[in-house]
């Protein structure tokens, strides 16, 4: 969500502290924002009569949720800018009790890859406190620290040393609560690096001084992240004239509420309507235990069908479609509730209004007026057997705001007869609505607390599913010659296995034993000095061509899969892509996009560790697969397989296996940089310009069923190492292109991209033309005919006429093996490889294994 959309939400003619500043002297001053996203309210309280009431973190002002998640996402991607990606992925969140622990979830998110937690003030039986604080101005001070992980607040949950901790609250007003909190968990566990991160910084010079001293004093650095920063000025006597103010607004109110008592007859109460969610097993209800980024996954891919099961009991509604919908959460349980309002949002669309907010402890005085923030208020009892005893809670700006529907979302400790009671808060929506639903999440319990059965313990939620341990990237220069943030590798390092062999015997192998081609790997072909000339030759020439393609793809995936996309090549042919995508995102738009490389083998599928991973990190949607090439559309089809099997056998869902490629020859794909064949110079070598890695080996004795496919970095091949010249070449020409670029990604998208599946049609041809009759022996494309010379034991090449300077590298290579090109016309592709079985004996069909020869 854009700033600018924010205050277009949020602002008024009236500003909502106008009624307070004007009857007590309160001023905000600050920055130009500050009064669009803070109103002021009067509260009972001995130490602070004012509150601050935020216009965008869905507590007391119902706002839309895409503005709530949107406020704390994008401070959570400034935090990530600042730390880096590498020290983010390190970071644990903690969130503050209970206003913001659907802020500090957010921001959660904002960082992509950090678990996170919040405090709470609901003990639960069983579950041993790791810490606590205090926040000396609440109205309920204590706040407890309830991870199930014991290490999360250590390490993260990793077992490394210290992470970064990101603490996240709605306002700093004095500073002090962080510094208790700081204080109290740096005694536990010493850490070099704290980051502060609120909507709003209201804190005084003093208090900053403070701050600034307290880090000095620990020997840590604190940063400080926040939307808009300002102070209250408090005139002398405001705490006493403020209470005098509310005893008197309070008496007032309590006069006209008993002189129309029985003048009005009651209308009926709204129905009342369960909602079955069908929440995912194993999700917690929010971070009161820690949330990880694979419960982040999996809620994320379970969202859209709890949101149509919504939409559904509100059609199902007597009377017309509700225009206004309010989804409203439950004190500290505020993430769960904000993130089924932005899905029904998309659900509903343009047809229906949807804001959302969250009941409360907090007892704020009401006053209808514009320029009050808190205009009506319900009260209720509270409804999940509080440990401090009964009280009353509150809804703010509720009443009178005209909901057509409130959907109610708890968990099922507070899924209690209180609140059914013709008091409750069930009740008393369903006096200002035309239907209630009532949304119940099972309420978690860790692993490590008590038996149930005790009154007012939580039930756990059923089949419990602990997301397995799984192993983390390889990053260069430890694997690979790439920079660290240019991919992350999802294989195991098998560097100091021995793989490898001569093609003939490497291929006899396979024939005699029907091994899969995966199961080892061929020597790694060194080019000789004049196909070394020839390569750098190749890519200054096509360097402008290959800028154009790169800039074409990615603009085509950041419109249609944006904003902000993780890149998956299939390696390793398409991760110089993937890094050269990234790179001209990064270049053209500022963006910093997660890119990682996982393997695909032919007749095996894709490395389902590696999706789980993935699933684990980020949201499976925002994945794009990244390849070089098409072929004839093998790993396309490959890939297609492979996602529909992991979802049937219980992987995450939500992976779209459309490969977004540089070059389509072939037609197989809607996303693409060109269609034309060209020499892609990337393929022309092996290990040598993909960072020096090798192709990607699955072997039962080396990949265990959670291990990452396996992969080798060849160190000793630095001194021929081109990675680095390859890409720096080829991003030196990225604003040469970008005028044709950007009319090329609009022509794209403007077009009728389906496939066309043109060269399988050619490749099905040329089979039986040659009497081989597999099409897995014809491997069409300047690529895929590179391979063949690199890797097999080819027969023929044949070459499109005329295709001059793109095929030298190929002209040179089949020289120097021996191989006839023949010359032909009517041919998609530049040219094309063929292997038959007659001829080589390693020839693989579509599973991977031998071929039987004739």
């Amino acid at each position: 969500m854009s700033e600018r959309a924010t205050r277009e939400e949020t602002v008024d003619v009236v500003w909502s502290g106008s009624w307070v500043a004007e009857r007590l002297g309160v001023a905000l001053e600050g920055d130009g924002e500050l009064r669009e996203l803070l109103g002021l309210a009067l509260r009972r309280n001995p130490k602070r009569a004012h509150l601050l009431v935020s216009n965008v973190l869905g507590k007391h002002v119902p706002q839309r949720p895409s503005v709530v998640h949107g406020a704390g996402f994008e401070l959570g991607e400034r935090v990530r800018a600042l730390l880096g990606a590498q020290e983010a992925r390190r970071a644990v969140v903690l969130g503050y009790a209970e206003t913001a622990t659907g802020l500090g979830h957010a921001v959660a998110d904002g960082l992509r890859d950090a678990p996170y937690l919040h405090s709470t003030r609901r003990p639960v039986a069983g579950v041993e406190q790791a810490g606590g604080f205090e926040e000396s101005h609440s109205h309920a001070t204590s706040h407890l620290l309830l991870p199930e992980d014991r290490d999360l607040l250590a390490s993260g949950g990793t077992g490394a040393d210290a992470s970064v901790l990101v603490l996240v609250d709605d306002e700093f007003s004095t500073g002090n609560t962080v510094l208790n909190t700081i204080r109290a968990l740096h005694a536990l566990h010493p850490r070099e690096r704290y980051v502060i991160v609120a909507l709003v910084d209201m804190r005084s010079a003093g208090d900053r001084d403070r701050l600034t001293v307290f880090a000095a004093e620990i020997g840590a650095r604190v940063d400080l992240v926040t939307r808009s920063t300002g102070t209250v000025a408090l005139p002398d006597g405001v705490l006493e004239r403020g209470q005098a103010l509310v005893a008197a607004q309070e008496a007032e109110q309590a006069g006209r509420a008993e002189g129309s008592a029985g003048a009005v007859e009651d209308a009926d109460s709204a129905p009342v309507t369960r909602v079955d969610l069908d929440w995912p097993a194993g999700v917690p209800d929010g971070g009161r235990h820690g949330f990880t980024p694979a419960h982040r996954a999996a809620l994320e891919a379970a969202l859209p069908a709890m949101a149509d099961r919504i939409a559904a009991e509100l059609g199902d509604a007597a009377g017309p479609a509700p225009r206004r919908v309010l989804v409203l959460g439950f004190e500290e349980l505020m993430y769960a509730p904000l993130r089924l309002g932005t899905a029904l949002e998309a659900a509903l669309g343009a047809d229906a209004e949807v804001r959302y907010s969250t009941t409360t402890r907090s007892p704020v005085l009401a006053v209808d007026d514009p320029g009050y923030a808190i205009r009506t208020r319900l009260v209720f009892p509270a409804h999940d057997d509080p440990a401090d005893g009964p009280g009353d809670r509150y809804a703010y700006n509720v009443a009178g705001a005209g909901f057509d529907a409130v959907v109610a979302v708890v968990d099922s400790t507070a899924d209690t007869p209180e609140l059914h009671a013709p008091d409750g808060l069930l009740a008393r929506l369903a006096e200002h609505t035309g239907h209630v639903l009532l949304a119940v999440l099972p309420s978690y319990v860790p692993a490590t607390a008590a038996p149930t059965g005790v009154p007012g313990t939580p039930t756990p939620a059923p089949e419990r599913q602990e997301p397995a341990v799984l192993p983390e990237p390889l990053r260069g220069p430890d694997f690979s010659s790439y920079a660290p943030e240019d991919v992350g590798w999802l294989l195991q390092d098998l560097s100091d296995t021995e793989l490898e062999a001569p093609t003939e015997e490497r291929e006899e192998a396979i024939q005699s034993g029907g091994a899969h081609y995966a199961e080892s790997l061929p020597v790694e072909y060194q080019p000789s000095a004049a196909y070394q000339a020839l390569f750098t030759a190749a890519l200054e020439a096509s360097a402008v061509r290959i800028a154009r393609a790169v800039g074409t793809v990615t603009e085509t995936v950041l419109a249609e899969r944006g904003p902000r996309p993780v890149l998956v090549s299939l390696a390793r042919a398409g991760t110089p892509v993937g890094v050269l995508m990234r790179r001209w995102a990064q270049h053209r738009h500022g963006l910093d996009l997660p890119h990682y490389a996982i393997s695909i083998v032919r007749g095996r599928g894709i490395d389902a560790t590696a999706l789980r991973w993935l699933a684990a990190h980020h949201d499976p949607a925002d994945v794009v697969f990244v390849d070089g090439w098409t072929g004839k559309g093998a790993i396309t089809r490959e890939l297609a397989a492979a996602i529909t099997e992991f979802e049937a056998s219980g992987g995450p869902a939500g992976f779209d296996p459309e490969i977004s490629v540089l070059a389509d020859p072939g037609g197989c794909v809607r996303t693409y940089g060109t269609r034309e064949d060209f020499l892609i110079p990337s393929a022309c070598l092996n290990s040598t310009v993909s960072g020096l890695i090798s192709r990607t080996v699955l072997r039962a004795d080396l990949v265990g069923p959670d291990d990452f496919h396996g992969g080798k970095f060849y160190r000793e091949l630095a001194d021929s190492d081109v990675s680095g010249l390859f890409l720096d070449t080829i991003a030196a020409r990225f604003d040469e292109v970008a005028g044709q670029v950007e009319a090329a990604a609009k022509e794209l998208l403007a077009a009728d991209r389906a496939p066309t599946w043109e060269g399988w049609a050619a490749v099905e041809r040329i089979s039986e033309e040659y009497g081989i009759h597999d099409v897995n022996l014809v491997k069409p494309g300047v690529g895929e005919t590179t391979r063949v010379l690199l890797r097999r034991v080819p027969w023929k090449i044949l070459a499109k006429r005329g295709a001059g300077a793109d095929l030298e590298h190929i002209r040179l290579l089949a020289e120097q093996r021996g191989v006839p090109v023949e010359e032909v016309d009517d041919l998609p592709y530049s040219c094309v490889g063929l292997i038959h079985p007659r001829f080589t004996r390693g020839a693989t069909g579509a599973d991977g294994k031998a071929v039987q020869g004739a």
